[in-house]
């Protein structure tokens, strides 16, 4: 999912990354629709092929957001969205047939962040809080040819102080293991480092020095998007769609999946158990008696595994948050 307000290159980013172009059909509304305009969903998918694997992408795209002057309800359609993904996916996990089932819950949310502002701005601030428990959230700086070095490096200190201010939740990158060669170990340090991904997008292709390179022409000269000292795309591409996909599935199956399923698991339980009361209370008024069944039974073992499930997910954060202090102290030393 790729969120942020229009004019940030979302679209020329997506395009970039995935060597495609997913919105030759869009139009571009005028000013005046843009102020009732509300925030809506279009979904595309392609196919990609990384080292000979293909792999079928499905980019959700939020047109819309931040757009209208009133930007208090533009989070509820994203959340909305990744909740019918999970409550889709938990009704065919409890379905007979779960050998063809298919996920299509959001592993991923590239949020941009504008280059103008000084910090994370409070309309970004509101939607990652709905977000960042559902969602594994990776800040992107959009257009960062805008700004130089030092202002680069300066945004992304405030932008992680914001967050560890309104304690908000991004996706954390794991620690390697340690029979991993010196080389993905560099590669790691360099990813986390350069979190969140300052980055150039575009969607031509230049001829620079003999190479054909996909860049942006200025009267001083062209940026490279691939070019690690002018953007960190190539990181950020990296990080997608080779080294850390299969992380970003398993953060979303067993965090964020897992505490939506034991928040339905509650309140059908609940709901169950308040009819069964009703029920009771029905035949007490027949007959007087009580009678504790199998079933109740199986209720009550139902909500001593549901608080087993939220005890380790409060293990599993804690343990995030403590490798996240850890990481924090290896990058200031």
């Amino acid at each position: 999912m790729v969120v942020g307000e229009s004019g940030l290159g979302k679209s020329t980013l997506i395009n970039s990354l995935f060597l495609g172009d997913l919105y030759k059909n869009r139009k571009i509304t005028d000013v005046q629709d843009r102020i009732e305009k509300t925030t809506t969903i279009e979904k595309k998918t392609m196919e990609i092929e990384e080292r000979g694997v293909k792999l079928r992408l499905t980019i959700v795209d939020t047109p819309g957001f931040g757009d209208a002057i009133n930007c208090e309800d533009s989070w509820r359609v994203c959340s909305a969205y990744i909740d019918e993904q999970f409550r889709q996916y938990f009704t065919d996990e409890s379905g007979l047939n779960r050998r063809h089932m298919q996920d299509n819950r959001v592993h991923c949310c590239l949020y941009f962040v504008p280059p103008w502002a000084h910090s994370i701005r409070q309309v970004d601030l509101e939607m990652m809080k709905r977000l960042h428990r559902k969602v594994n959230i990776v800040v992107v700086i959009a257009k960062a040819d805008s700004l130089t070095s030092s202002e680069i490096k300066r945004l992304k200190t405030r932008i992680l102080a914001d967050l560890e201010e309104h304690q908000i939740q991004v996706y954390q990158f794991p620690e390697c293991d340690s029979d991993e060669d010196e080389e993905f170990k560099q590669q790691d340090r360099e990813l986390k480092a350069a979190a969140p991904f300052a980055v150039v997008a575009a969607d031509t292709v230049l001829e620079v020095g003999g190479k054909r390179v996909r860049g942006r022409q200025y009267p001083w000269g062209i940026v490279d998007v691939e070019n690690p000292r002018h953007s960190d795309f190539t990181k950020l591409r990296t990080m997608l769609i080779s080294t850390h996909m299969q992380d970003l599935k398993d953060v979303t199956q067993d965090v964020h999946y897992e505490n939506f399923r034991a928040q339905c698991i509650s309140q059908i339980s609940q709901h169950a158990m308040r009819e069964r009361g009703k029920l009771k209370r029905d035949s007490m008024g027949n007959n007087n008696e009580v009678v504790f069944t199998d079933t109740d039974r199986l209720l009550l073992q139902k909500d001593e595994e549901i608080r087993r499930m939220q005890d380790m997910l409060t293990q599993m954060q804690e343990k995030l948050k403590a490798s996240d202090k850890k990481h924090d102290s290896i990058i200031d030393v």
